[in-house]
């Protein structure tokens, strides 16, 4: 297929912004992205190379940019960033596919202008969080920025929280995994009780988070529902 120099131009911005968006991606991902052969990614990021772009080649592994190489200083916190994933999983929800694409690419420019270890943490937290919409249903939760920020940095938590029974209870938890449908829960290891447990976010009364990290579970969301459920 013949590609206007226009087309080939808007394809080279976009493939930077991949670059910029993920730590490492392949030319398979690249071509299977844009619809080109893996030849024509190759052109390309030779081309990009050939710019001044410090594209760095992980052999058998894929690409990725030199660290600290980014386009326009716009620069965001942890926590902001971690709103805006949040905001992803809202608008993928949205019934209108024009703008669930427009406003993804907007996000993916975003994430390119990140610094590695934070791409690294808002990758994980939009893998940790599920939104499924609830019409009229009041949320009334203040722990959900502190909780997206122990989750993706690993830190312990220290809660007191009401139970359904109105019971109340201390406890040391791992924060694992977001996800709201009536309410919003927090899927986080109990020390207490020594399992997995989910815990509403409405309900938790006090958090604190400790000046000690936890070792990362190392599965995805999908693989403990496919374990614990």
């Amino acid at each position: 297929m013949e590609y206007s120099e226009t087309t080939r131009l808007s394809r080279l911005t976009a493939i930077l912004t991949q670059l910029q968006t993920k730590r490492l991606i392949t030319a398979k991902d690249l071509a299977d992205k844009f619809e080109v052969s893996k030849r024509t990614i190759y052109r390309d990021i030779k081309a990009l190379e050939q710019s001044g772009v410090p594209v760095i080649t992980e052999e058998g592994k894929g690409y990725t940019l030199m660290e600290g190489y980014r386009i326009p200083p716009v620069m965001f916190t942890e926590k902001q960033a971690n709103a805006l994933i949040l905001a992803e999983q809202l608008v993928l929800k949205n019934k209108d596919a024009s703008f669930v694409k427009d406003y993804s690419e907007a996000i993916d420019k975003i994430k390119s202008i990140l610094r590695y270890t934070v791409q690294d943490k808002a990758n994980l937290l939009a893998e940790r969080t599920r939104y499924d919409e609830a019409i009229h249903q009041e949320r009334n939760s203040n722990n959900l920025s502190d909780l997206q920020f122990a989750l993706t940095n690993y830190i312990l938590v220290s809660i007191q929280y009401l139970n359904k029974e109105g019971s109340f209870s201390e406890r040391i938890i791992e924060p694992f995994a977001l996800l709201s449908a009536e309410n919003w829960y927090l899927i986080a290891y109990c020390r207490l009780r020594k399992e997995f447990r989910f815990f509403r976010l409405d309900r938790i009364q006090k958090i604190e988070l400790k000046a000690e990290n936890f070792e990362p579970h190392k599965m995805t969301l999908q693989e403990y529902f496919d374990k614990f459920q």
